[in-house]
């Protein structure tokens, strides 16, 4: 009998010693778990930045006024009949 209690000792802490270090265990689980946390903030980040580009591009392809903001600013384009001042910093 006393023996049969020993060996259900050890096995006892050897599955403890497997949930809590071994390989799957909650180490493991609790790593895991950050870098799913931190891939998901990651995918928040780039969804937001997807959803921003698709309504520029949804603007550039249903209006004129975002094509003329970006030929005005990225490439300094003037419209025929206007006048261009340039403000100089000192």
């Amino acid at each position: 009998m006393r023996l049969f209690f020993l060996v259900l000792l050890f096995v006892f802490a050897l599955e403890q010693y497997h949930l809590w270090w071994g390989k799957n265990g909650l180490q493991d689980n609790h790593h895991l778990q950050e870098a799913v946390m931190l891939a998901t903030a990651s995918n928040d980040e780039l969804k937001q930045r997807n959803n921003m580009m698709f309504s520029e591009i949804d603007d550039l392809k249903r209006g004129s006024e975002a094509v003329e903001e970006r030929a005005r600013n990225e490439l300094g384009l003037v419209k025929e009949g206007e006048t261009f001042f340039r403000i100089v910093p000192k």
